[in-house]
């Protein structure tokens, strides 16, 4: 069994699977796209080291910075924990945690995707000749998959026709969906606009008082300021601060704005999804109500 908890950023995900796991004396798997990388724990909201021996937390610190973990590889990863095995099957349902969409539906709907790594000189070499050119190709090569994309999404377009290369087939030919045959109970946080914003500043202020300024300063010595995750949000602000461009408060309201916009888009993501059953971040008894839900699951899981 799987207990899946999503939602935007800032609503309390962490926290509260952190209350349910502990109760369940279960696991927490991260689903966040950065939380895989060590070394970026602040900007990250990364899981306490205190945090991590109360629940034990998987996922997190399996990257180096410089290092780029595909979709495939983070679904082989969490698989390997999920499913059950001989010498390891887990009593409690395990939790899956995180605001990153496309690993959560890696999971629960169970995506084929082509196993093929960043082909980066390929790529260049496909980049060079510009998205006019490169999109009618596709057409040609891969109709099913250029139907579902925009004819300026150079980004899918290139992935597109990099499978295409690498493996000789077309991309819509190696994806579709095989979802796990484990029960999964989906639970997600949401709170309205002016809830949002505040515990977005919150948390803004929490990490900038937690040292998020010297995190980014540490890191841009060691790997220097082009690292691409130090373009990332929470990073790239204060990254614009230390090289003199704006201000510390003007870092942090930009910080702010951009986290607003992302929460947007991840609410949207999410919401497309009928299978999620969405709770009150805000609710005075949330806990008592998720773990009701929960309890219910877990029961329901026993008697099939």
């Amino acid at each position: 069994m799987l207990i899946v908890i999503c939602g935007s950023t800032a609503t309390g995900k962490s926290s509260l699977a952190l209350a349910v796991a502990t109760r369940l004396n279960s696991i927490i798997l991260s689903a966040d796209s950065r939380q895989v990388y060590r070394e970026f724990d602040i900007g990250t909201a990364k899981p306490t080291l205190d945090e991590q021996k109360l629940v034990p937390h998987y996922l997190i610190d399996i990257c180096d910075p410089k290092e780029t973990l595909t979709l495939a590889e983070y679904q082989e990863r969490a698989r390997a924990l999920i499913e059950p095995k001989e010498d390891r099957v887990f009593s409690s349902p395990l939790l899956l945690v995180g605001g990153t969409g496309l690993y959560i539906k890696a999971i629960v709907r169970g995506l084929k995707i082509p196993r093929v790594s960043p082909q980066p000189e390929l790529r260049s070499q496909l980049q060079s000749l510009g998205q006019t050119l490169l999109y009618p190709f596709l057409f040609q090569v891969d109709p099913t998959a250029a139907q579902k994309i925009h004819p300026n999404d150079e980004v899918r377009t290139l992935r597109a026709l990099e499978v295409y290369y690498a493996t000789g087939r077309p991309i819509s030919e190696q994806q579709g969906e095989n979802p796990p045959n484990y029960p999964i109970l989906q639970i997600g946080l949401d709170c309205d606009r002016e809830s949002i914003t505040r515990r977005i500043q919150q948390r803004t202020e929490n990490m900038v008082e937690l040292g998020l300024v010297k995190e980014v300063e540490t890191l841009s010595e060691k790997y220097g300021w082009d690292l691409p995750l130090l373009d990332t949000l929470g990073y790239g602000e204060m990254k614009q601060y230390l090289t003199g461009e704006i201000s510390l408060s003007q870092a942090k309201d930009l910080t702010v704005l951009h986290t607003r916009q992302f929460a947007k888009r991840q609410r949207t993501w999410f919401r497309a999804y009928p299978e999620i059953e969405w709770f009150d971040a805000d609710s005075l008894h949330l806990f008592d109500k998720v773990w009701q839900r929960v309890q219910e699951f877990i029961n329901l899981g026993n008697l099939s």
